[in-house]
């Protein structure tokens, strides 16, 4: 019987770039970093309120990653779309799409990770 989620992995390329953004410009929590049996660098992240991690990979002998359009991404509960837009802002980041809806109301946004995954923020 599966109890319950422990964490989600993706695969990257460039590790430093990616863990700098989930750490500076999402402001999630480094939680370890390890090399696995075969080789493979791992960081784990988690959100302040969550406990499942996400864990980012590199393993350059599994060839290039080549993530496509719209095809996975992780979502995120935020309490001020706005806040977020400006610490990802003085990181380089922007916006890919949104933010839709109303202030108050509801809004989410996207914003593209290192290497093309899909982040969605959401205010409730």
């Amino acid at each position: 019987m599966i109890r319950k989620l422990l964490h989600t992995r993706y695969r990257v390329e460039d590790l430093e770039r990616t863990v700098a953004f989930y750490r500076d410009a999402l402001g999630l929590t480094l939680t370890r970093r390890s090399t696995s049996g075969r080789g493979s660098e791992l960081a784990f992240f988690k959100a302040p309120d969550s406990d499942e991690e996400i864990e980012i990979c590199r393993f350059p002998a599994s060839g290039p990653v080549t993530v496509g359009p719209d095809l996975t991404h992780l979502a995120f509960l935020v309490d001020d779309l706005d806040a977020i837009a400006g610490r990802l802002k003085a990181q380089g980041f922007a916006f890919s799409e949104g933010p839709h809806g109303t202030k108050g109301q509801g809004r989410m946004a996207f914003v593209d990770a290192p290497e093309g995954y899909e982040i969605e923020l959401i205010e409730r």
